[in-house]
């Protein structure tokens, strides 16, 4: 799946790891970076996650909130914000319907039941400035993430 820039992702409603519901709306006159990982609990997942986090400055300094997607449920969420100790990043919860958010956009792997690894960053109204897809087993570089945020602010 490959995003064209100036496409148009769909509109979310999705909870984050505290059960806040958010959306594209919620980030007026911000870019959003979404940053899709299978499973929460595993290693590659972990690293992505807190390369994020890590780097919570840097998004904010290049008018960009990080946003973690996968189709793990609310509390497990939760429970693995806290495992690594995340003070900014959001989690989302893209479990019910089970990967929607994921099958819109044309990432959900059905026969595996999860999202592929990929980041789009997009602004407030959902239209792509850069996207990537990785395969399952590869750590997105955070430098050439933040050189895109960086470029795309």
């Amino acid at each position: 799946m490959k995003f064209e820039v100036g496409e148009k992702i769909p509109d979310f409603k999705l909870s984050d790891h505290n059960g806040e519901e958010l959306s594209l709306a919620d980030f007026e006159g911000k870019n959003i970076l979404l940053s899709f990982h299978p499973l929460a609990w595993t290693r590659v997942c972990r690293m992505q996650m807190e390369s994020l986090e890590d780097n919570h400055q840097v998004f904010k300094e290049n008018n960009t909130v990080p946003l973690g997607l996968s189709v793990d449920p609310v509390p497990a969420k939760k429970a693995w914000a806290e495992e690594l100790g995340f003070e900014n990043l959001k989690l989302l919860s893209d479990f019910w319907p089970h990967g929607a958010f994921a099958s819109e956009l044309g990432i959900f792997l059905e026969k595996k039941g999860i999202s592929g690894r990929v980041n789009i960053l997009v602004d407030d109204q959902g239209e792509v400035l850069w996207s990537k897809v990785y395969d399952m087993h590869d750590l997105p570089d955070i430098e050439e993430v933040l050189k895109e945020v960086k470029a795309n602010r």
